[in-house]
């Protein structure tokens, strides 16, 4: 019975593990996002001024 609570005690903690490797892994994601946003925002921004200049 020990050896029962033990391994599923076990398989808990590895499933937790990997639940919030995979919320981290999708924070990291939408962190990601938002940056890619801002540099294309940013080169529309600087391409708009090169043909202003041009």
């Amino acid at each position: 019975m020990t050896s029962i609570m033990l391994v599923c005690a076990v398989l808990m903690s590895l499933a937790v593990g990997v639940l919030v490797a995979y919320w981290v892994c999708l924070a990291m994601f939408q962190v990601f996002q938002i940056h890619v946003k801002q540099v294309q925002a940013r080169r529309a921004l600087g391409a708009a001024v090169q043909v202003a200049r041009g």
